[in-house]
């Protein structure tokens, strides 16, 4: 879990998290990882305090800020078989990630996403930030030629092979890194599942919609013009 500046709504997360995570109906192995990218109010002490009280949770310091940063060091340190994340405000439903791991662990894909855009997800969210949504992943759709349909819903698996790949080959540290790693992952051929669920708009959240759609506009014409291509393979997208 990627947080930085989140004092208000970390403890209560993770404690949330924590239980799902503890109860019989998940089935795999697990550690909470709090991957703090810089924060500089109380986020730090409160998360060294879960990483004491609560068995499984890790908390990391990452002096350097961005999310992508921070999920590039989480994951290319972690031992464990599967990586994710999940957006600290908990706006996507706890019950779809059963789900997101099993379509990597047992479903044969290397990457497992959330998706707003499924015809069976249920989604609370204000017409403005729907409208930048769609029109955001169908302009990654036009420039990229990709399958995808929700590049940007902060709730997805990698096999830890596969992420090992492909962490390395995205150059975003911010808000980008979601889209690059799900072109970069496509344009190589590895197979993308994509998950239904239950999202809601958090009213606290932490995102500046305006600074995060510039960043991701600049991102586009980067990975678009600038960025050397891995070599091709036969692509097998999910449905």
């Amino acid at each position: 879990m990627p947080v930085y500046n989140e004092e208000r709504a970390l403890a209560k997360s993770i404690a949330e998290i924590h239980r799902f995570l503890s109860s019989d109906g998940f089935p795999h192995d697990w550690q909470i990882v709090v991957a703090d990218n810089g924060s500089d109010d109380d986020t730090a002490p409160i998360g060294r305090g879960l990483e004491a009280e609560l068995s499984g949770v890790k908390y990391l310091r990452i002096p350097e800020r961005g999310r992508g940063h921070a999920l590039k060091m989480a994951w290319l340190e972690s031992e464990r078989e599967i990586v994710s994340y999940m957006d600290v405000d908990l706006s996507t439903g706890l019950d779809a990630f059963p789900s997101l791991i099993g379509a990597v662990a047992d479903g044969g894909y290397d990457l497992a996403i959330g998706t707003r855009h499924h015809r069976a997800s249920d989604v609370d969210r204000s017409i403005r930030r729907d409208f930048l949504s769609r029109g955001y992943n169908i302009l990654v759709k036009a420039v990229f030629a990709t399958h995808f349909s929700d590049a940007q819903c902060g709730f997805k698996a990698v096999r830890r092979a596969v992420a090992r790949q492909l962490v390395p080959l995205v150059q975003s540290d911010g808000w980008f890194f979601d889209t690059e790693l799900l072109v970069v992952a496509e344009r190589s051929g590895y197979r993308i599942g994509e998950i239904p669920v239950v999202w809601s708009e958090d009213p606290d959240s932490r995102v500046h919609v305006a600074a995060t759609v510039w960043e991701d506009l600049r991102g586009i014409l980067r990975l678009r013009f600038g960025q050397p291509w891995p070599p091709s393979k036969n692509k097998r997208q999910a449905g």
